[in-house]
């Protein structure tokens, strides 16, 4: 069974997919996702970075961004859940949003159950310790005092300061090995240890696609890293019966 859009009962999981109006085939192949794939799902969750960058939640009129919120919005009301979780490029995302697209916001890392399944999900970014640097601006961006300054400067100044984030973090990254960007396994222990050996941990963010299956501690664990959207769409299908992976033609 590996066709995603079957009548089973299922959840699908993606991530990665940096919309943004220079990739037109990215938006269009994910607007045709929700309208021919996600809706006969009875949850999506989306692991974060859906777009290129979020200055805040008054941009949600702009052109670009309207239609993808539509869509969205038409799949929550159709009946299949909507769930997200922020990414590194979007974690400004706020309520406005979650109610225009009626997406539930989940905290990072979120535990869920589906199927017989306990199964944390995160979008995978705070496990890349190695990264000391990225870290460090991470817990910056990440605090209220800064999100409420930022969000307080006008919607054109956000977005110019945030281009140039971008080029800087573009910059560096050429700079830093895979593994250095890639998670850090002492970090992902710890994490299943916290949250008492969950079957299944699924996130995004290292654009490194894999299954590993951990043994720690007597028990098993499957981690499970999304694919982005750069050639082609990437979408995880579980259900009772198991685990699919399929790419989703642009």
């Amino acid at each position: 069974m590996t066709n995603l859009g079957n009548a089973v009962s299922h959840s699908l999981f993606i991530s990665d997919l940096h919309l943004c109006a220079s990739r037109p085939a990215i938006t269009s192949a994910f607007l045709k996702f929700l309208q021919n794939i996600a809706n006969k799902a009875e949850q999506l969750f989306i692991l974060g970075d859906l777009f290129e960058y979020w200055a805040g939640d008054d941009d949600l009129n702009h052109a670009d961004h309207a239609v993808i919120i539509s869509a969205i919005k038409t799949l929550s009301n159709s009946g299949t859940q909507v769930f997200f979780i922020h990414g590194n490029r979007d974690f400004l995302i706020g309520q406005q949003f979650a109610a225009a697209t009626g997406a539930k916001l989940l905290k990072d890392p979120s535990e869920v159950n589906l199927y017989g399944k306990r199964i944390m999900i995160s979008h995978g970014d705070e496990l890349c310790t190695d990264d000391s640097r990225y870290q460090a601006f991470r817990l910056q961006v990440r605090s209220p005092e800064w999100q409420q300054d930022f969000l307080s400067h006008p919607l054109s100044a956000r977005k110019a300061q945030i281009e140039v984030l971008r080029l800087q973090s573009e910059q560096e990254k050429s700079n830093k090995s895979l593994e250095i960007m890639d998670v850090n396994e002492a970090a992902v222990r710890a994490l299943l240890r916290h949250h008492a050996y969950p079957e299944l941990f699924i996130h995004g963010h290292t654009h490194r696609p894999n299954t590993h299956n951990i043994e720690i501690d007597g028990h098993h664990c499957q981690r499970i890293v999304l694919g982005d959207w750069y050639e082609q769409g990437s979408c995880l299908r579980l259900d009772e019966n198991g685990i699919y992976h399929q790419a989703i033609s642009f």
